[in-house]
């Protein structure tokens, strides 16, 4: 039997992760590693990444059993469908497949085996697409909407607030900028998941702040059946 790993599988409990704290580890190809945020199961996971891919260096072709969406935090990541840069949105459902590779260099965020299995919505969009106000000193792009989740990209003005309160959880990636949480500061590549239950109650700092967030999902946790 291969290797298994269970990391921050209490999704009853707030997690917050300074990503640029934690070491790159090897991944089964050369020149990708990761840096693992939650994750149920082994090298085919329910996983919660950030994954860093050295120029030249790619993936083997593989097929999502399970969905996965990612966005491109830095550099251009391509595949047969094209190339995505820096603040693309992507989301390929079970029984896409690709083989995934940065000719320059790339780093992405990405969610494995998280979609509804006959999800097969397939789509690429930039996460400024639709961005307009929401509240005040708040702009919000809508990047994906179903009956399980609701994915959103935001741009918080200096200093304003922003409060959520969703059913089946939150989970934030801080893509730029930062955010007081608590007495926790939020800061560029910090994750944040808060359980169903505990709303969203942040503050954007003195440079304000660009966020990913989903909700909703964390009401549906199930590891790959392999």
């Amino acid at each position: 039997m291969g290797w298994k790993m269970e990391l921050n599988t209490d999704f009853s409990q707030r997690v917050l992760v300074h990503t640029d704290e934690l070491d790159w580890q090897a991944s089964p190809s050369a020149g990708v590693e990761r840096r693992m945020l939650d994750r149920i199961g082994g090298e085919v996971a329910r996983a919660t990444s950030i994954v860093r891919f050295a120029p030249g260096h790619s993936f083997s072709a593989h097929t999502h059993g399970g969905g996965e969406e990612f966005l491109v935090l830095e550099g251009v990541f391509q595949d047969e469908h094209g190339d995505y840069p820096a603040g693309s949105y992507v989301r390929n459902p079970p029984t896409t497949r690709h083989t995934p590779g940065s000719d320059g260099g790339c780093t992405i965020f990405v969610k494995l085996w998280q979609f509804e299995p006959d999800d097969r919505n397939q789509f690429s969009k930039a996460v400024t697409d639709g961005l307009g106000p929401d509240a005040q000193g708040v702009e919000r792009a809508e990047l994906h909407r179903d009956a399980r989740e609701t994915v959103s990209y935001f741009e918080i003005a200096p200093e304003a607030e922003l409060s959520h309160d969703a059913p089946g959880g939150i989970e934030l990636l801080v893509l730029a900028g930062s955010l007081s949480e608590g007495e926790d500061v939020l800061r560029e590549g910090s994750w944040l998941r808060l359980p169903e239950g505990i709303a969203l109650e942040a503050r954007a700092g003195a440079e304000g702040a660009k966020l990913w967030m989903k909700t909703g999902h964390l009401r549906f946790v199930a590891a790959p059946d392999v």
